[in-house]
């Protein structure tokens, strides 16, 4: 049995794995709360991360690199990522009280929106290390290496600094790129609502914001998937979401 309505902050594809018809429900307001201040967020960490290129190459050679710039980097990317965790469990509802949520929280969104299954691929890469599957680590039930070094950095510095390293900042990137994308797909809220057309590898997408290639997930069984006739349930239902139910 396919989902008759859609989740808040939830996209997913339509029955037949594809997801064709997510602009509709994804732009409506009551599906997320401000959902282009998030997207916002991410536009100006990339463009800061795109000047950092200029200076330190995107290369397997450069991934234990590390400095002030990278440690910034890396430190608002994870923060950027929890704030989109807690957006999809708070506006779902989530039981627990608000102010103790912790990465054994953020991990149920792992069933919920299959982040360990994202690829997040740079357009530019010298070397063997890309893609990149950012939740990975969530899969076989292991910690996030790159959320692990961000804590260290942040609780001690001086002892962790060179955890902070090109290559945790840049999975800490690609791991706000993958959460981004399984609530909005490809959407920016920007004047045209779509990120521009170009050519990426086969498989992958054009990512919010336009510079990351995305490949979503392709692992959703037929019980999770969206069937509905959103232009029925839009025009009938005050509330045409509905909320998703986490694991206690």
């Amino acid at each position: 049995m396919t989902v008759l309505k859609p989740f808040k902050r939830t996209a997913r594809p339509d029955a037949d794995g594809k997801y064709s018809d997510y602009g509709r429900y994804v732009k409506h307001p009551q599906y997320a709360a401000e959902p282009a201040h998030y997207v916002r967020a991410f536009q100006i960490l990339q463009k800061d991360l795109l000047e950092l290129f200029d200076y330190v190459e995107p290369a397997d050679k450069n991934k234990e690199c590390y400095s002030y710039r990278i440690h910034e980097l890396h430190t608002r990317a994870c923060i950027e990522v929890e704030a989109n965790c807690k957006a999809i469990l708070a506006e779902n509802n989530y039981a627990k009280g608000r102010g103790y949520w912790d990465m054994s929280d953020y991990r149920k969104l792992d069933r919920t929106h299959h982040l360990s299954s994202f690829q997040v691929r740079l357009p530019i890469w010298r070397g063997g290390d890309n893609p990149r599957r950012p939740f990975d680590g969530w899969k076989v039930d292991r910690a996030l290496t790159w959320y692990q070094a961000y804590n260290g950095a942040k609780h001690s510095r001086h002892e962790n600094f060179d955890q902070s390293n090109f290559r945790n900042m840049l999975d800490a990137m690609c791991g706000l790129v993958a959460i981004l994308a399984s609530q909005f797909v490809t959407i920016d809220f920007g004047p045209e609502g779509y990120v521009a057309d170009s050519s990426p590898v086969e498989g992958y997408e054009i990512a919010i914001a336009g510079y990351f290639e995305i490949k979503f997930p392709d692992d959703w069984s037929a019980d999770e998937r969206y069937s509905f006739d959103w232009h029925q349930i839009s025009a009938r239902d005050q509330n045409p979401f509905q909320i998703l139910t986490f694991n206690a």
